[in-house]
């Protein structure tokens, strides 16, 4: 079964606005028909909804609020349901037509299916860390295969901070806890060093190893992040 669906339709549906449009089998084959031909279209480009996870997690496990405006609660892109797995979590979302609001509050674990969004797994296993309880992610074999074996180096990371992780085969059980200081292991991996950046907001004691490996995605990422700090204590990146 086709895993990170919401990215095909995103892409198929976007193919459209310019004028392409394939025809989906199933999503078991992708075709596109002679004849067509890209046109000039306007297009607006929403916030990055991924991106956009890292200050809805801070938000969450911090208990304070953060709005990303230019993105919308029926966007086609996926990973916007990650706000509504916080919800689920207990923290306080507000919707508007083109932004989201995330209040923090006392956390919960939960159960979830994550196949079709698996670039918030890091992000919601280290909010998971700061929850009341056990939080069980699954369908997530899929992320063995992406910039490293996310599922296995969670684990391990969360492990040195010592929150309790049970790693399977396609799954994540992480159990919420006080944690300690640790050295990260980034495993040149994007997503992994944001998400621990935000646990780190958390955690005191958290350092990162090959931090700039965000700049594959987001290279002021550390620059946006301090500015959710005061002015007076905003760290000096």
């Amino acid at each position: 079964e086709l895993s990170s669906r919401p990215f095909i339709d995103m892409t198929l549906e976007t193919m459209g606005k310019f004028g392409v449009f394939p025809r989906n089998e199933e999503y078991k084959r992708f075709t596109v028909p002679t004849g067509q031909g890209y046109r000039p279209a306007e297009f607006v480009v929403e916030s990055d909804a991924t991106n956009a996870s890292y200050f809805f997690a801070a938000a969450a496990v911090t208990g304070s609020c953060v709005r990303v405006e230019n993105l919308s609660p029926c966007s086609c892109q996926g990973d916007v349901a990650f706000v509504s797995i916080l919800e689920r979590m207990g923290a306080k979302v507000e919707r508007g037509p083109d932004w989201i609001q995330v209040t923090g509050a006392p956390l919960h674990g939960i159960a979830v299916d994550m196949r079709d969004t698996p670039d918030v797994v890091p992000t919601l296993a280290v909010v998971a860390a700061c929850a009341q309880g056990t939080t069980e992610i699954r369908q997530i074999e899929h992320l063995r295969h992406k910039e490293s074996d996310r599922l296995s180096a969670l684990a391990v990371e969360l492990a040195k901070l010592g929150i309790t992780v049970a790693e399977g085969k396609g799954e994540l059980a992480v159990t919420g806890g006080p944690g300690r200081p640790a050295i990260i292991n980034t495993h040149n991996d994007h997503r992994m060093a944001m998400s621990f950046a935000v646990l780190g907001l958390t955690l005191p004691g958290v350092r990162l190893l090959n931090e700039r490996c965000v700049e594959k995605s987001f290279p002021d990422f550390f620059e946006k992040l301090a500015e959710l700090y005061p002015a007076s204590a905003r760290p000096p990146y």
